[in-house]
């Protein structure tokens, strides 16, 4: 099953910020020269989402005016405003028609730097209603604490000082936790989770990463340096075609895909560890016309599903359709973009905030060895064999993000 939709719950007031959520919704404050909003979007949008729904309360018109109908990546965003307070549980019963049977629900203003996909891999299970995304390494009692035994939450505890981990407010859900719903308002939080929890309906994944609470005024002011710095990473470049799958000629369709031994495990070895992950693709088949662009869309599409479904994705993937030699005109034309040209590369490092200098190149030609000099990142050529111990092997250091898996 392939997770498609996001959630976000934007509808709170913020009362600890005083005057400065009296006219703005605590998401929409400006952190670091950006709506806080617009990270967590960002993130949805990496993860491979394709819908966003926007829950609103508090000065809904905001949010409405700001996102509504907004397009980022591939993520489409609508708006749902409630038309009296209904607290947490309670907006998603409000949003009820509109909601897939498992989608993300993630907290407008707390953000957890981690691996989204790190929840779904056990989709094929059915013994859990939530799974919770939970923050370790979070000091400070402001926060109650988890309980788990192996991958399951036991129970939660009252706020204090603690090793154990924290909510980080973002969940995997199937929609039948509404049937929970038995009045509004409801809280999420207070009035769901912790009998779920008792029941042995409540799966926990524990990581390590970035977590901010703009809620708390120590943490609004302290994520005005740490969002920016937080997603300023290096990336991984990839090559598609005798990296991530073999090289098979013109490959455009799903039942040509061959996979790499390892390349799922090495692209998820690298979301977890902090990289972005960009494929940069040269595609001189549509100018030779053996397939269209729609064809290269729908390929990175469905590659895209198949990785999620291994606790992975892909931040972009970038292609160039053009070959001076090309038998479609339009196509027929010399590009910057084409490898052994950095083109591709440079253009993701302006649209992007990729750290350069600890960024790489991995490929199987020269070319991508050539492309990657140009733009001034290391280059790896991968001779074949297993993707994942040759990243392992070549990845600069990074911290990764422990997990409970």
């Amino acid at each position: 099953m392939t997770v498609r939709q996001a959630v976000c719950l934007v509808g709170g007031r913020g009362t600890r910020l005083g005057a400065l959520t009296e006219s703005t919704p605590k998401p929409l404050l400006e952190v670091g020269g950006r709506p806080f909003l617009d990270y967590l979007i960002g993130e949805a949008s990496r993860f491979g989402l394709e819908r966003l729904l926007l829950l609103a309360g508090h000065n809904a018109g905001e949010v409405v005016g700001n996102y509504a109908g907004k397009v980022v990546g591939g993520l489409s965003i609508d708006v749902i405003v409630e038309a009296t307070p209904a607290g947490t549980a309670g907006a998603l019963s409000n949003a009820a028609d509109a909601l897939d049977p498992v989608f993300f629900l993630f907290n407008g203003d707390s953000f957890f730097g981690f691996n989204w996909l790190s929840l779904v891999p056990p989709l094929d299970r059915d013994d859990w209603t939530l799974q919770l995304a939970l923050a370790r390494g979070v000091r400070g009692g402001r926060y109650g604490r988890v309980e788990t035994e192996g991958d399951r939450i036991t129970r939660f505890l009252p706020k204090g000082e603690s090793d154990l981990p924290i909510n980080a407010g973002i969940y995997l859900v199937r929609r039948r936790l509404l049937d929970r719903i038995q009045s509004v308002p409801c809280s999420l939080e207070n009035d769901i989770l912790p009998p779920l929890a008792a029941e042995g309906e409540l799966l926990g994944f524990a990581a390590e990463g970035t977590f901010i609470d703009i809620g708390v005024p120590d943490d609004f002011a302290r994520g005005q340096d740490a969002m920016p710095a937080f997603i300023r990473r290096p990336a991984a470049f990839l090559d598609r075609d005798g990296v991530l799958n073999h090289d098979d000629n013109y490959v455009h369709r799903p039942d040509q895909i061959r996979w790499i031994d390892g390349a799922k495990d090495a692209i998820r070895w690298l979301n977890d560890a902090g990289y972005y992950v960009f494929v940069i693709t040269n595609q001189a088949g549509v100018a030779h016309g053996h397939y269209g662009e729609e064809q290269v869309h729908s390929l990175h599409a469905w590659m895209q599903r198949e990785l999620q479904d291994a606790g992975a994705h892909v931040d972009r993937f970038e292609y160039c359709p053009y070959h001076p030699e090309g038998a479609v005109e339009r196509y027929r034309r010399t590009s910057e973009l084409r490898k052994p040209g950095p083109g591709m590369i440079l253009k993701v490092r302006d649209e992007w905030p990729v750290d350069m200098a600890g960024s790489f190149m991995i490929g199987d030609r020269d070319i991508d060895m050539q492309a990657a000099a140009a733009a001034g990142i290391a280059g790896h050529q991968f001779p074949g064999g297993n993707l994942l111990d040759f990243v392992r092997t070549h990845a600069p250091a990074r911290r990764r993000n422990p997990s409970s898996r």
